[in-house]
């Protein structure tokens, strides 16, 4: 059974979405937090001033996606289908949320809030994390090739067991790569 296809439209404050395909569509103001999105399909969306906390993202399709200023609490973003999947996230609450063994290189997170993010296994070669707060982000066997973490605060990542090669840091964050050491730094 195919599934509804809709293109071109604009949903503010919606509850519910129906079960389908979405293109080219912006969501704004919808609060569809704890709801069941799995099997949906994102291709080229926007979602604006959205609360989708503890959705169910099984087998849900991000295809060119942009969260702007969302809720996205506990986020199984793992559990989304891998074919396609890409999305950026500008100003976004994404704590306790998961990425975990996702190849989302290139992945762009502006002023996000990533509180015990779980990063796990992931390959963000080149990702940028700029102004994000990633305190207690969980970073273990991540591929960091080229990422841009300049502005990122409060991360720990430990340089012996992640690929950071060519990865970018600054001298004001530089201490969140010797945490593991428990040297003192001023």
């Amino acid at each position: 059974m195919q599934k509804p296809y809709t293109t071109d439209q604009i949903f503010t404050n919606e509850t519910a979405l129906a079960m389908g395909e979405y293109d080219n569509c912006t969501f704004r103001h919808c609060t569809l937090a704890n709801t069941n999105l799995s099997e949906y399909v994102f291709t080229d969306c926007v979602f604006e001033h959205c609360d989708l906390s503890m959705a169910n993202l099984s087998n849900t399709s991000f295809r060119e996606v942009k969260f702007v200023q969302c809720k996205l609490l506990g986020l199984h973003f793992d559990e989304c289908n891998p074919f396609s999947l890409s999305f950026e996230f500008e100003t976004c609450l994404l704590n306790l949320s998961s990425f975990y063994r996702l190849k989302i290189k290139n992945t762009r997170f502006t002023d996000c809030k990533m509180e015990e993010v779980e990063l796990e296994e992931s390959d963000l070669t080149n990702a940028v994390f700029k102004d994000c707060d990633l305190r207690g982000a969980i970073f273990d066997q991540t591929i960091l090739v080229g990422a841009d973490l300049r502005t990122a605060v409060s991360f720990s990542i430990d340089p012996e067991r992640n690929s950071i090669q060519k990865a970018k840091f600054s001298m004001q964050n530089i201490a969140g790569l010797l945490h593991k050491y428990k040297i003192s730094i001023s």
